[in-house]
C-alpha cells in the first residue's frame, strides 16, 4: 500500500482542481487553501516516490500533468471576472509553453530520451506558485474600501500583481525556449 502513496497524492491533486475552481466562486479563502494543499502534494509525491524508490510510468505522466492543470486553472481564474488580476495574454503564454514543452518531452520520451527539468523551469514553477498564492490571498482578503489612500494602495497592489505575472510570463518563455535549444542527444 505504501508504494501507492505518491500516485494517490497525484490523483488527489488532480481531483482537487474542480473543487478548487468551484470553491473560488463560493469561498475564495477555502479555494486558496485547496490550491495550497494541492500544491504541497506535488512536493510530497515526488519526495516519497524517490525516497521509497517507487517511481512509476503513471507518476511520470500524471504528476506533471496534474501540476499543469492545477496551475493553468488558477491562472485562468485570475484572468476572468470577477478577479481579472492578470491579462489574458499571460494565460496564453503559460498555456502555449506548457503544451509545447509537454509535447516536446513526449516526443523525446518516445525516443527513450528523458529531458530533466532545468533551473529555469524550477524558477518558473516557484514564481508561478508565489504569484498564484499571493494573488489568491489578496483576492480572499483584498477589500476595496472607498477611501482615497486605501484605494491607491489597492491599485498599487493590483498593478504589482499584474507586473509580477508579466515577469512570470517572461520567465515562462525563457524556460520554454531552453527545451527547444536542445543539442543532438544520444
Amino acid at each position: 500500500m505504501i508504494q501507492h502513496i505518491p500516485n494517490i497524492l497525484t490523483m488527489l491533486r488532480l481531483l482537487a482542481v474542480p473543487v478548487f475552481v468551484w470553491m473560488m466562486d463560493i469561498n475564495p479563502f477555502i479555494g486558496l487553501c485547496i490550491f495550497v494543499g494541492a500544491s504541497i502534494t506535488d512536493f510530497f509525491d515526488g519526495y516519497l516516490a524517490r525516497k521509497l524508490n517507487v517511481i512509476s510510468n503513471f507518476g511520470k505522466i500524471m504528476d506533471p500533468l496534474a501540476d499543469k492543470i492545477l496551475v493553468i486553472s488558477a491562472i485562468v481564474l485570475l484572468s476572468l471576472p470577477p478577479i481579472r488580476y492578470i491579462h489574458w495574454a499571460v494565460v496564453l503564454i503559460v498555456f502555449v509553453r506548457e503544451l509545447a514543452v509537454t509535447l516536446l518531452r513526449d516526443y523525446y520520451r518516445s525516443k527513450n530520451i528523458i529531458i530533466a527539468a532545468n533551473i529555469w523551469g524550477k524558477i518558473k514553477t516557484v514564481l508561478q506558485m508565489v504569484g498564484i498564492i499571493g494573488a489568491l490571498l489578496y483576492y480572499s482578503y483584498g477589500v476595496v474600501i472607498p477611501y482615497k489612500f486605501v484605494a491607491s494602495v489597492n491599485n498599487a497592489i493590483l498593478l504589482s500583481i499584474e507586473i509580477f505575472f508579466w515577469i512570470i510570463a517572461a520567465v515562462t518563455v525563457l524556460s520554454g525556449t531552453n527545451y527547444f535549444m536542445i543539442k543532438k542527444r544520444k
